[in-house]
C-alpha cells in the first residue's frame, strides 16, 4: 500500500469527520451551501471508489444526506479507499463513465489524487461558507492535520 496515499486518506477522513462534527453542532446556522458541499466532497468520494472497483454507485453527485449519517457514509468512503489502495495497482487504468453520459480511462493514481485534491478544495469553500456566515470554520490544512498528529504520539 502506497504511504503517501494512506496518509493523505486518514488526513481527509479526519478532518472530513472535524468537519461534519462542526456542522453538526452549529445547526440551523450553517449556510445551505456549507451542507451542500460536504455532501458533495462525501458522495464525489463514494462515486469515484465505486468507478475503481467498477460498483454501482448509490449517490448522485448533489445528493444531500441526513447529516446524522454523513460521518458514517465517510468511514465508509475511507475504509473502500484504503481497500483500493491495498488491492489496486497505482498504474492501473480504469475506465469509466461520468455523471454526463461521457467515457474516459484514468489511472487509479490519477484517479486517487483527484478525490483527496478535490476535497480539500471544496473543504475550503466550506471554510469561506462558515467564515462568512460568521461561525468559526475547522481548520483543514494538511500541515496543521500533521502536527496535531505529531502531539499525540
Amino acid at each position: 500500500m502506497d504511504p503517501i496515499f494512506k496518509d493523505l486518506f486518514e488526513y481527509s477522513h479526519k478532518t472530513n469527520q472535524k468537519l461534519i462534527t462542526r456542522l453538526t453542532e452549529q445547526g440551523r446556522s450553517v449556510p445551505e451551501n456549507a451542507i451542500r458541499l460536504i455532501n458533495h466532497v462525501i458522495n464525489a468520494q463514494h462515486i469515484w471508489n465505486s468507478r475503481i472497483v467498477k460498483a454501482e454507485s448509490n449517490a448522485g453527485v448533489w445528493y444531500i444526506h441526513n447529516m446524522d449519517d454523513l460521518a458514517r457514509i465517510d468511514g465508509f468512503n475511507f475504509e473502500d479507499s484504503i481497500s483500493i489502495l491495498k488491492k489496486q495497482k497505482l498504474d492501473e487504468r480504469i475506465e469509466y463513465m461520468t455523471s454526463k453520459g461521457d467515457i474516459y480511462t484514468t489511472t487509479v493514481r490519477d484517479i486517487l489524487f483527484h478525490v483527496i485534491n478535490h476535497s480539500t478544495y471544496h473543504r475550503a469553500q466550506i471554510a469561506m461558507e462558515l467564515r462568512q456566515a460568521g461561525l468559526e470554520p475547522v481548520n483543514t490544512d494538511f500541515i496543521f492535520y500533521k502536527r496535531e498528529q505529531e502531539v499525540f504520539k
